[in-house]
């Protein structure tokens, strides 16, 4: 039995939709919450194959968190997802869902590489110290006119 899931995901609540043999057998909302997408997955959807969500502000948290749950989590492009995504008649978080677990049953999707959490790390780190150098650039500038 091969589960595929659809997550739309926003910041309070996440969209889920899942298919199995070309049909959906669930859709409903949780919390925008990795632990509780899991728990939810692991009653509605015990045969997950792929669990497929778009690129976005939470995808990297999203993308660890359910892999360390034992999901197989994949991130796909959204410009990708919403080409195909923009087909649809009416554009809602549940039917964004349901056209992306259809676009991981037929695997037809750009899987993007997420990066890890050090990464993540030092890229935050380069970024505050660029802002830092620029106001003290500024800084000196000023004084010195």
């Amino acid at each position: 039995m091969c589960d595929y899931i659809g997550l739309d995901v926003s910041l309070k609540e996440t969209a889920i939709s899942v298919r199995r043999d070309g049909r959906r057998v669930w859709r409903g909302k949780c919390p925008s919450d990795p632990g509780a997408i899991a728990s939810v997955l692991r009653r509605r959807a015990p045969g997950a194959k792929r669990v497929v969500f778009e690129t976005g502000p939470l995808s990297v948290w999203f993308f660890h968190a359910l892999s360390a749950e034992g999901l197989p989590a994949i991130c796909i492009d959204a410009r990708h997802a919403k080409a195909a995504l923009d087909m649809a008649p009416n554009k809602t978080d549940a039917n964004d869902a349901d056209g992306l677990s259809h676009l991981a049953e037929i695997g037809f999707y750009r899987e993007v590489r997420v990066k890890g959490y050090d990464s993540m790390l030092v890229r935050t780190l380069v970024a505050a110290r660029r802002r830092l150098v620029r106001v003290s650039t500024e800084l000196s500038t000023r004084s010195e006119a």
